[in-house]
């Protein structure tokens, strides 16, 4: 299956903000409850709700933080 190039920023956002809600609320809920019993529930309940979160983020801000980049790299 290929999907057309005019989706590719919005496909970036999809996958980017599955990979860093993943991480992250996985190492946030293990700092903060330990890998005791109930671990794996509890950062499912995180990466759900911080998915959508992290998802909207990326579609808001990716435009203009590659801008600021571009600006604070150019010559």
């Amino acid at each position: 299956m290929r999907i057309a190039p005019r989706y590719a920023p919005q496909l970036f956002a999809l996958l980017m903000s599955l990979v860093m809600a993943f991480i992250m609320t996985a190492f946030v809920t293990w700092v903060n409850t330990g890998l005791t019993d109930g671990y794996l529930p509890r950062w499912g309940h995180a990466f759900i709700t911080a998915w959508p979160v992290a998802l909207i983020c990326v579609l808001l801000f990716a435009g203009r933080i590659r801008a600021l980049v571009g600006k604070l790299t150019s010559e």
